[in-house]
Formats: structure tokens, sequence, C-alpha cells
């Protein structure tokens, strides 16, 4: 049986937005996490969320994967009410991982084929071909048997993007997945994304160097519970914003392309542990 080609979805060329949020707001309890945020993603795009601990990142894209109730405002998923099945894959923080689940790497990129054949189905030989196929895209072939939990954490968080490669999702929700890599494996995981953005896949990123944000994304959303700014780097990191969103846990540097670095030393987290 033949591969599919995992082609750029008809959506990409679109101009409906892939996700469109107005006025978006979540509250814990008496906390309000996110207040009135209003942004329009389009298909393809790369985004990157960044802001403080505490800021409503992780948040944020849990509202969107449904994982966590809206108080008020509307999330639309390339121009529907609900995301179609299939649609969106989510990558939590490592920490909220159990990677001693006696499960192979193979099995976890299957996991990504569930909600197209089922949960009780077993995976057929097409399935099967997408999940290596997956894997040789992301350079994790030779790993398809070894246990999650014997890869470093740069392969872990590849095997994940293997799963959406195989999903065959239209929209990559990643938590903070730099988090912990060293360099070599910061730079794996961004040719990973490099080979999901040549599928069409519109792409969300909660991390928190600004250099990256800067460099990889198309878009920065500066995020303090509200939306601070929603631009390219360049016209999103002002002072002015910067200042907006870190606060007194701002420390700025003059670089040498002109913009500015940060610090980010705040630790004031959700009610929920989510940044």
């Amino acid at each position: 049986m033949a591969v599919s080609s995992l082609t750029t979805p008809a959506a990409a060329t679109t101009t409906v937005p892939a996700l469109a949020i107005r006025h978006l707001t979540v509250r814990y309890r008496q906390t309000e996490a996110l207040s009135d945020v209003s942004v329009d993603i389009q298909a393809g795009e790369q985004i990157a969320i960044v802001g403080p601990n505490g800021a409503g990142k992780s948040t944020l894209l849990k509202a969107i994967a449904g994982l966590q109730p809206i108080t008020s405002g509307e999330i639309r998923f390339f121009g529907a009410e609900q995301a179609e099945p299939n649609t969106i894959a989510y990558v939590p923080q490592r920490l909220q991982v159990d990677w001693r689940f006696p499960v192979s790497v193979s099995d976890v990129v299957l996991m990504g084929r569930v909600g197209r054949i089922g949960l009780l189905r077993r995976p057929s030989r097409h399935d099967r071909l997408l999940a290596q196929r997956a894997l040789e895209r992301v350079g994790l072939a030779a790993f398809a048997n070894r246990q999650i939990g014997q890869l470093s954490g740069g392969q872990q968080q590849r095997v994940f993007l293997a799963r959406a490669l195989a999903q065959e999702a239209r929209l990559l929700l990643m938590d903070e997945p730099l988090v912990g890599l060293d360099i070599p494996s910061q730079d794996e995981i961004f040719r990973a994304l490099a080979a999901l953005r040549a599928e069409g896949v519109t792409i969300l990123t909660a991390l928190h160097d600004l250099q990256q944000a800067a460099r990889y994304f198309d878009r920065v959303m500066l995020l303090n519970r509200r939306l601070i700014a929603y631009a390219p780097a360049r016209e999103a990191f002002t002072a002015a914003n910067l200042v907006a969103t870190y606060g007194g846990h701002l420390h700025l540097l003059s670089s040498g392309d002109g913009l500015l670095t940060v610090a980010d030393t705040c630790c004031n987290p959700t009610p929920d542990g989510a940044v």
C-alpha cells in the first residue's frame, strides 16, 4: 500500500485564519489567567508565545487544545467553531510526561494514528508505514524499538513531533519544548519544526528565549495574562512592550542587531501550576 505523501493541507492556501481567537478569557476560581486575548494566526505560520512564568502561555495552549475550559470568548479553527478530529497535536511540557511508561518510540508515534483508526482497532500496514516515515523525517528511525525513557530530552521531543507528522495534524501546539535541552538538541528541534512547516502545519510554541523567537518564528505573541503585542519580533520587542510584559523582572541589553534581550527571573505560576 502506498504511503500518504503528507502534502501541504489544502486549507493552508486559503485566507481563512488557521486560528481565530476573540476576547478569550480564562479564570481559575477568582484568578484571571488570561484576559481578553484576540489574535488571528494564518495557516502555515510559526508563532512564538513569549512571557514570564505565570503569564498564561500554557493556559492559552491548553485552551486551544480543548484541555482547559474557557470563561468567555471564542476560538475558531480554520473558520469552524470546533476543530476537526486529528486537527490539533499538543505537546505538553516534558515534566508532565511519565517517561518511565513502558512504551516504545514506534508506539508513541503510532498513537498519532488512533484518532483516524479508532481506539480499539489495530494499526494497519499503512499506519505503520506512516509512523516509520515520520520517524525518518525527524531522524529517529533507528530508535523505533527503543523505550521512550531511554532517549535524550531532545530525542523525546522529536518523537512527539514525529507523532504530529503521523497524525497529519494541521495545528501543532508545543509547551516549552526547549527547556533543559542543550544547544545541539535545540537545533534538532528547530530542524524538525522546519520539516513540519514544509508540510503546511501551523505551529504555536511557548518559549522564553527572545533571540530564538526572533530568529525562527514569523510572529511573536508577548503575553502577560493579556496580550501585550502580536507582531514580527522587530516590531514586538520594543522597550515599552518588554517592560509591560516582564515588569520589574526585566533586564535590557542592547544587541548587535538592535534587538533587546531579556533575562526572565519571574516565578509566579498560575493556580494550576501552568505558565
